[in-house]
């Protein structure tokens, strides 16, 4: 049988997720090819990046000042492209969207309406627009492939099965703030929030996991992915990270996948689906080190992130849109030291409140409340005292 090489565009390739994506590829050149490139801001490894796996197509930087240094650091034969135009292009096989924010929106709605396969990890997207991004998804034949390890958990529990499930248990790391008390997570510091007891993340993402925002936004992911109502998918605390989800089935039976914490495992598996292949780079499991596997339920008044972002999935309409923008203004308010960490839920909280919200969005609706969330938050941080 002869190998087929897929052809790979990976949209963030800077960020974590990209950098351990292309570390997949790098250990299976056979089986892998890098046709697509794109990053944000640093330059200076995309450039490393181009010159290491030479793609046909490079992702055209946001600012001029960026565009002007990337030319300065490597030789771009390429033209560079929208992200919205690589991720649909006829050259792509699959396209892992590794994008943070809102930014990933519009490249994975240019994908699925092409019929291109997506490995996604930009959870805002699927968040924001998860109606509009199935419907596309289904009307093209597109297939939404998890990269988030919880997600791809639950997506191989399923694999083999003929019927649906009857429940979805996400876990969760619970953060560097498990045993916290209210009045210690008062006195968190960003370098805190910043140490993950399991998984080496981006910063965003980090903090979200300390404040179980993640999951939140995970629970809404999983509603969308697995077609699961809200009141059948659970968040349970697992501080080994070892299971990364479990599923349970009308007889009572359940599924779960376990692994060491490694995101290259869940990215492979988007990347190979429908294969599983071998790499030696991946850790496997020593059972003889694993001493307990901890489940305990979360603590939805130490970490109201959770219950907000529930809340906000359970409303639909533009509410989950309000939700990612607030959030993402508040991380980065807090990581300035404007807000403190106790302080981020209220700030996205009072954000909620004061939305207006639209029922069915299209894509204008949505970018528009996005747009909305983050001035209003500002405007709640700079003129309140409690926040």
């Amino acid at each position: 049988m002869v190998d087929v090489v897929k052809r790979v565009a990976v949209l963030g390739s800077t960020g974590s997720v990209g950098r351990q994506t292309l570390d997949v590829i790098r250990a299976m050149p056979q089986r892998f090819q890098v046709v697509g490139l794109a990053a944000g801001k640093n330059m200076e490894l995309l450039a490393e990046q181009i010159a290491k796996f030479r793609p046909e197509f490079i992702g055209c930087p946001p600012e001029p000042a960026d565009v002007e240094r990337l030319k300065q650091l490597v030789d771009i034969k390429q033209r560079l492209q929208p992200l919205e135009e690589i991720a649909a292009s006829a050259e792509v096989d699959i396209a892992v969207m590794a994008t943070s924010g809102n930014a990933g929106l519009r490249p994975v709605l240019a994908a699925l309406r092409a019929g291109r396969n997506i490995a996604l990890a930009n959870k805002e997207s699927l968040v924001s627009a998860g109606k509009m991004l199935t419907r596309e998804a289904k009307k093209s034949g597109a297939r939404i492939l998890p990269v988030d390890s919880e997600h791809s958990a639950i997506w191989q529990c399923l694999g083999s099965e003929h019927q649906a499930a009857a429940r979805i248990i996400l876990t969760a790391s619970g953060g560097p703030f498990r045993r916290f008390s209210l009045e210690q997570l008062a006195e968190v510091t960003v370098a805190q929030a910043l140490r993950h007891p399991s998984w080496q993340m981006g910063q965003k993402v980090t903090i979200d996991s300390a404040t179980l925002m993640n999951k939140g936004l995970e629970v809404i992911e999983a509603h969308w992915l697995f077609t699961m109502p809200y009141d059948r998918i659970d968040v349970l605390v697992h501080p080994q990270s070892i299971i990364h989800s479990m599923v349970e089935f009308i007889d009572g039976s359940v599924k779960a996948q376990l692994s060491y914490p490694d995101m290259r495992l869940p990215i492979q598996y988007a990347l190979s689906y429908p294969e599983r292949l071998p790499n030696p780079g991946l850790p496997r499991l020593d059972w003889s080190q694993v001493k307990s596997l901890e489940l305990e339920l979360p603590d939805y008044e130490k970490f109201p992130c959770l219950r907000l972002a529930i809340e906000a999935g359970r409303k639909g309409g533009t509410y989950p849109a309000v939700l990612c923008a607030a959030d993402e203004v508040a991380v980065g308010l807090f990581r300035d030291g404007r807000l403190r960490f106790v302080d981020i839920a209220r700030a996205i909280e009072r954000t909620l409140e004061q939305h207006q919200p639209v029922s069915e969005p299209g894509l204008k609706e949505i970018e528009a409340a996005d747009t909305w969330a983050r001035k209003k938050i500002l405007e709640l941080v700079n003129g309140a005292d409690d926040c």
